[in-house]
């Protein structure tokens, strides 16, 4: 199987990949992913094995190191060009499904069709072929690992791209307000956000100790996720995951509508969205829609599922000055 993508695209493809290693229990089930991904594709339970693949930018990777004999099934789960497609072909499988042309096995074959939730198209594409996928099968089993911040509230503010960033600004007073109304509060980032965390941490006046900056690795930041009250994000991996524990969440959609993208519709997860036409979800910019998303509205949300899941309250904070953070 080959989805090599980002961890969003990984755990949006969780049921279709339950639903394959469900119709080929004795087969072994591997999965063509970035090699950072390895950890988290084998805590699905859907995988085997993965097989380290990735290109620059998103692009198709070569499998030509494949080390085995040609497989029994390749199945594209990556896009719906022939690129992707061409690249599993190169494997010799006698039988290949992908909405750019399927052999081996009997038609109709699915089409590609726009509007379709994430999840839900791959879970369409299999069932064409009778092999049942459901779009909500979605939740992780609880990490092994100890989580760094337990009972806080989560705020994330990196992407991969900055058409999916809301500024970090607007994110340190959303931080101010949570934190006012007596909830701790932990800012995180990828690897390659350590100035982002900074600059959201050093706006909000938080302590060391709840500024997590380098990246946390698979295992701790799903504990960090799963063990947490509730997550603010934009559309990016960690809504995914908080999806897949079960953790509340409140997140930012931009270029991107939550209806192709978003949680399931469960109380606990609000998607915060400003209707409009599609934009670049990997453009240069935040995208306008983001921007019209305000600090206000991200503030109540995520009071509201903080209400509604009660945990220990710690000792309340002295208020921060609303005046030092600066709005960008």
């Amino acid at each position: 199987m080959l989805r090599a993508l980002g961890l969003g695209d990984l755990l949006a493809g969780v049921p279709a990949l339950r639903g394959l290693r469900r119709a080929f229990p004795g087969h072994e089930v591997v999965l063509a992913v970035p090699a950072e991904l390895a950890e988290a594709a084998l805590a699905t339970g859907a995988v085997d094995r993965v097989l380290p693949a990735a290109a620059p930018n998103r692009a198709v990777p070569s499998l030509e190191h494949w080390p085995g004999p040609p497989p029994d099934l390749a199945v594209d789960l990556h896009g719906n060009g022939p690129a992707s497609r061409d690249a599993l072909a190169v494997l010799e499988p006698p039988r290949l499904l992908a909405y750019a042309g399927s052999y081996g096995v009997p038609g109709p074959h699915p089409v590609w069709r726009p509007g379709v939730h994430e999840r839900a198209r791959w879970c369409a594409f299999l069932g064409a072929y009778g092999i049942a996928a459901d779009p909500d099968d979605v939740r992780l089993p609880p990490p092994a690992t100890a989580s760094p911040a337990p009972g806080a509230a989560i705020v994330h503010p990196g992407a991969e791209s900055a058409a999916r960033r809301w500024p970090a600004g607007r994110y340190a007073l959303v931080v101010r307000r949570l934190r006012a109304a007596g909830h701790r509060v932990v800012v995180t980032g990828g690897p390659k956000e350590d100035a982002l965390v900074r600059d959201v941490a050093d706006r909000a006046e938080l302590q060391d100790r709840d500024v997590l900056r380098g990246g946390l690795p698979y295992g701790e930041l799903s504990a960090l996720v799963a063990g947490a009250r509730l997550l603010v994000s934009g559309d990016t991996g960690l809504a995914h995951l908080a999806v897949a524990h079960g953790t509340p969440s409140v997140t930012l959609f931009g270029p991107v509508s939550p209806r192709l993208w978003g949680p399931p519709p469960r109380a606990r997860h609000i998607a915060l969205w400003q209707p409009g036409p599609p934009g670049d979800p990997h453009g240069s910019a935040p995208d306008p829609r983001l921007l019209q998303i305000q600090v206000d509205e991200v503030a109540t949300a995520a009071l509201s599922l903080l209400r509604a899941r009660p945990g220990p309250t710690p000792p309340r904070p002295e208020a921060p000055r609303e005046d030092a953070a600066r709005v960008s």
